[in-house]
């Protein structure tokens, strides 16, 4: 008859075996998947990433694009402009740069950040705003934080280019 400590010894082996196993294949596909840090990180060129920057900009989305990044450069691409669009459609103001008033300074500085879609928007005349309309500060927000984030973006296009990320 078996005794119950050596039925259980032998179970506890099997689940000490059991684990390793599952250890040893865990580090076996963590060796053999792709991840980003096997990436090549050769840092671009410094006028490479000058228009590297300037193209991030300009066209959100675009730096990402021209680096490979195709599915964070679309998702950049669409939503930034978007978020920009919006913005006009609540009746956002684009902030004349004034320097007299520190706060619209500001925020002319980060709808500048927004690019393509604040230049058309300046050649179009929009964005005027309507203080009057009850989506006015909505609208500005929009504005503002897609001018933001568009930064952030070219910050990030540029540590690509770099060969940090």
């Amino acid at each position: 008859m078996t005794s119950v400590r050596h039925v259980s010894s032998r179970i506890g082996r099997r689940v000490q075996g059991v684990d390793e196993q599952m250890r040893y294949h865990a580090i076996a596909d963590m060796t053999t998947k792709s991840t980003t840090a096997e990436r090549a990180r050769v840092a671009a060129e410094p006028g490479m990433l000058v228009l590297l920057c300037i193209a991030s900009w300009l066209v959100p989305g675009a730096g990402h694009l021209w680096m490979g990044r195709r599915q964070k450069g679309f998702v950049f691409l669409f939503a930034l402009p978007a978020m920009f669009a919006i913005g006009l459609l609540l009746h956002g103001r684009v902030f004349p740069f004034e320097l007299s008033e520190p706060l619209v300074a500001l925020a002319a500085a980060a709808n500048l950040a927004a690019g393509a879609p604040w230049i058309v928007s300046r050649m179009l005349d929009a964005g005027a705003g309507v203080v009057t309309a009850a989506s006015y500060e909505y609208g500005n927000t929009f504005l503002i934080v897609s001018g933001l984030l568009n930064a952030l973006v070219v910050l990030d296009a540029f540590d690509i280019g770099m060969g940090r990320k």
